[in-house]
């Protein structure tokens, strides 16, 4: 197999599965990635003594509507992220801050019941959620209207980054990921822009632009919570202003879906504080302890110093061109993978454990093709477990290399300039992400590419499956010695 046969390639620009305020609110998960084919603004306000007026507009109509009381455990304020919980009284772990029944929630029970929600029917959830945030923003009679005026105009997801402000990004995976996110909502956007809004003109007040549309994608990426009982996606006012503490390291029991009462048909979403919180302290939660910095400053327009958080996704390809492709693939299903397979690499952790088999199973061939003989088939994976033959772990090995350092090259500025520029404490919000995103992608990088380096140095003492093989059937001695039986 020649080296040739190892290439990369762009990532998908398929919308990517992102976590709003809490957890995914679409199906779909291609990641960004460094692919490998074998064979082929949170809300920009000053912090202030006094809530603005729409904040405190909005709190009094909670009150008048019940939502909340005098005694209610939290409000709403502000804070250094903009606008935040704050706790009105000591809180302890687990205690209960928020109720809100779900007739104050915004999904697509609430599109369904409102003048658009015939059109919007077979739309995706996020869309028709998307198009009835813009209508109702719109309409100044809004029953929302209070809501909606304290929501941000934009956030620093780096949807919203200008071009300049992209080029930072230059050779990161979260720059593909942006750029394939943008084409994919404009792409939904002249979609339903052609199927509903022109459509139906007399349903919206005014002519809804791609700028609204990305406008409500943010609002929802950032703020909706998924992952709810009978809930695809939920807008939960006043929930919404929870912000994300990296110090909180659990994510379990901070909410749920509970009965209103043992004769109500009503739900409510409960929120509880994972940690005991002082009065006048803001009330945290962790968004998602699962999520890459990539992903965090995707969705919600911030990351952590945190090095688990530094990631970079490996894409590994049967190639159709293979000559043992449905051999190959087989094994792959077989063992829960497929024709392509992606791999986080996490900054401090060890490579994921079916890394390596995958890898051999995609660069198997020349003599070590006899492992794909359905003979094998039962028994292969373990096989693959263990290095193969010095071929073929020699291969993997520079090709993993190769890519890493084909990667490497297409940053701009190297991990040492990226760490002088994060210690200016005026670094400008968005350029620190860029920042961090690009060293950790670097680190990550030189991570694996040590990894690999260190297999190469250990070739010639690995033991390979023929030797196992004789050893099993004891013709070779445990140093390797060739055993010579004796005849009578």
């Amino acid at each position: 197999m020649a080296p040739s046969l190892f290439t990369l390639s762009s990532p998908s620009s398929t919308f990517p599965s992102s976590s709003t305020t809490l957890k995914p609110f679409s199906s779909f998960s291609t990641k960004p990635t460094l692919s490998i084919h074998f064979v082929k603004r949170p809300i920009s306000v000053s912090a202030t003594a006094d809530p603005p007026p729409q904040l405190q507009t909005f709190w009094q109509w909670l009150q008048d509507q019940g939502v909340v009381s005098a005694k209610s455990p939290v409000r709403p304020g502000m804070v250094p992220e903009g606008l935040g919980l704050i706790a009105k009284k000591n809180i302890s772990r687990n205690e209960v801050v928020l109720e809100i029944p779900n007739r104050f929630w915004i999904n697509q029970e609430a599109v369904a019941a409102s003048e658009i929600g015939t059109v919007c029917s077979g739309l995706k959830p996020w869309v028709s959620v998307a198009l009835f945030l813009i209508r109702e923003r719109f309409r100044q009679d809004s029953q929302w209207r209070v809501y909606l005026d304290i929501l941000p105009e934009l956030t620093d997801s780096t949807v919203f980054w200008s071009e300049e402000e992209l080029a930072e990004l230059q050779g990161t995976q979260l720059l593909s990921t942006t750029l394939g996110v943008k084409e994919y909502v404009q792409n939904e956007f002249l979609k339903v822009e052609e199927e509903i809004i022109l459509p139906n003109k007399q349903l919206f007040p005014a002519p809804i632009t791609s700028d609204d549309f990305f406008w409500a994608f943010g609002i929802l990426r950032s703020r909706a919570f998924s992952r709810l009982r009978g809930q695809n996606l939920v807008l939960i006012p006043l929930a919404d202003l929870i912000n994300h503490s990296p110090n909180i390291t659990t994510e379990d029991y901070a909410w749920e879906i509970k009965g209103a009462g043992l004769f109500s048909r009503d739900l409510l979403f409960s929120l509880r504080s994972p940690v005991s919180v002082k009065a006048g302290e803001q009330v945290l939660i962790q968004y998602d302890l699962d999520k890459s910095n990539a992903e965090l400053a995707l969705d919600y327009g911030f990351i952590e110093s945190k090095s688990e958080r530094n990631a970079y996704t490996l894409t590994l390809e049967i190639s159709e061109s293979d000559p043992f492709f449905g051999d190959k693939l087989d094994i792959a299903e077989t063992n829960g993978l497929g024709e392509t397979a992606y791999f986080d690499i996490v900054l401090g952790r060890p490579l994921p454990p079916a890394l390596i088999p995958y890898l051999r199973l995609v660069a198997l061939g020349g003599t070590d093709a006899f492992l794909l003989e359905s003979i094998f088939r039962n028994t292969i994976w373990g096989h693959l477990d263990l290095p193969v033959s010095r071929a073929n772990e020699e291969l993997i090995c520079r090709v993993i290399r190769d890519a890493c350092k084909s990667a490497l090259s297409g940053y701009h500025t190297t991990i040492e300039e990226d760490e002088k520029l994060m210690e200016d404490e005026n670094l400008d919000s968005r350029l620190k992400i860029a920042v961090g995103i690009r060293a950790g992608e670097k680190k990550v990088l030189q991570q694996i590419d040590e990894i690999f380096k260190g297999r190469e140095s250990e070739l010639d003492e690995l033991e390979y499956y023929q030797e196992r093989r004789l050893k099993d059937l004891g013709l070779v001695g445990e140093q390797g010695e060739i055993i010579f039986w004796e005849t009578n």
